[in-house]
């Protein structure tokens, strides 16, 4: 039985044990000459009748919405839910409203799903709202509306459901970290840095020839092919390439939830400092993605950032497969520095480590030793990312 099923107000009209006494008091009424007795059954079975014609015409005309102020939020954020009804006809009801909110009850620990009752007269309309705080992150589906009208006594009552799923995103909560040291591995300047050399490694196209710009910039096949001198251009020299990697089956043979999403939230908020310091950033995961790849390739874009959190949004606590054959699949750009997350260091952590070493890309080993190395974090504003220096990264990380 649904919430709104069993908030639905027992009445006399509603049981048909009781009509069927009254049919009865009725055929009685009739044999005995009861004049009073025969109006007040025609009174109950027309009350009755017109109840439920009104209850089924009532959904006529209703229109209802639902909008939420944001789809992608972190962790500990307050979400705010808006439904609009209208009724627009002539004829009053009585509306109840249901919002199923489809997550785990980790993310909204709070009632779900959301409801609201209004009775609403002639072409009226009414809003409803709720506040509900994600308290961790996940992927969570929002509607249908399950819409209930009906008289405005509430004694009968019609169910039907209205709008579409909307999606919201709800990231992992970013928490304070300290310094980190990358192996270096990029030739070509400082990353976040400005300067005048050029990566010849990386050409992102090409562009008119402006005077003055060295000759050996100039692209030939282009040129020809545009009837114009034509240079090439390169990606900016601020290229620090780090991959983060994140290793889900020892969580998953542990049980360990509680280090697992703590580990997600160490990647989220390394994933955000170091794409505000300029570097080219990926994530590489062996756990399920619901509805997305695994693997968000080292890049350096506006909608990076984005990209890595929605993976660490919908990844489960699932292997797909083991995280060399995921490694063996996707091409790393030379000069990547990878950070490898895990719950502890084991035989496989040995073989991915191998890798690394035969591809000459360095790599730096984080895992956590049990439920005791956790510590109490502070949240982070997305926009605050210096209070991200805040706490060393073995703190963090246990």
């Amino acid at each position: 039985m649904t919430p709104m099923e069993s908030r639905r107000v027992p009445c006399l009209f509603t049981l048909s044990l009781s009509l069927f006494f009254v049919g009865i008091l009725f055929f009685i009424a009739l044999l005995k000459g009861q004049r009073d007795l025969i109006i007040l059954s025609l009174l109950v079975f027309a009350m009755t009748g017109g109840l439920k014609l009104w209850a089924r015409f009532s959904p006529a005309g209703m229109r209802c919405t639902l909008t939420l102020d944001k789809n992608r939020a972190f962790a500990g954020d307050t979400l705010l839910f808006k439904s609009h009804a209208e009724n627009a006809k002539f004829l009053p009801v009585r509306l109840e409203l249901e919002v199923p909110v489809h997550a785990s009850s980790r993310m909204f620990p709070c009632e779900t799903p959301l409801v609201g009752h209004e009775s609403l007269l002639w072409y009226q309309m009414t809003n409803f709202q709720w506040e509900v705080t994600a308290a961790a992150r996940g992927v969570c589906e929002i509607g249908p509306i399950r819409m209930a009208t009906g008289d405005l006594f509430g004694f009968f009552q019609k169910n039907s459901k209205t709008g579409e799923i909307i999606e919201c995103l709800i990231y992992p909560r970013l928490v304070p970290l300290g310094p980190l040291s990358l192996p270096r591995r990029d030739f070509f300047g400082v990353p976040g840095g400005e300067s005048p050399v050029d990566d010849p490694v990386y050409i992102l196209g090409t562009a008119d020839y402006q005077n003055g710009r060295p000759a050996k910039y100039i692209h030939w096949k282009a040129s020809a092919r545009h009837h114009r001198l034509q240079e090439k251009v390169f990606e900016s020299t601020d290229q620090e390439k780090v991959l983060l990697v994140v290793e889900v089956d020892p969580f998953v043979k542990a049980g360990a939830e509680n280090e697992f999403e703590r580990t997600l939230e160490v990647v989220a908020s390394l994933a955000v400092r170091l794409d505000r310091q300029g570097c080219a950033v990926g994530l590489l995961t062996n756990g399920i993605t619901k509805g997305i790849s695994p693997a968000v390739s080292v890049s350096r874009s506006p909608q990076q950032l984005s990209k890595i959190l929605e993976a660490l949004a919908r990844i489960k606590m699932e292997t797909a497969e083991g995280l060399i054959h995921v490694l063996r699949k996707v091409e790393i750009p030379w000069g990547t520095s990878s950070l490898y997350f895990t719950l502890e260091e084991d035989p496989a952590t040995d073989v991915v480590k191998a890798h690394f070493k035969r591809r000459k890309m360095p790599v730096l080993v984080y895992a956590f030793e049990g439920a005791a190395a956790l510590r109490r974090d502070i949240p982070v504003d997305i926009h605050d990312t210096i209070s991200m220096q805040d706490a060393p990264v073995a703190e963090v990380l246990g």
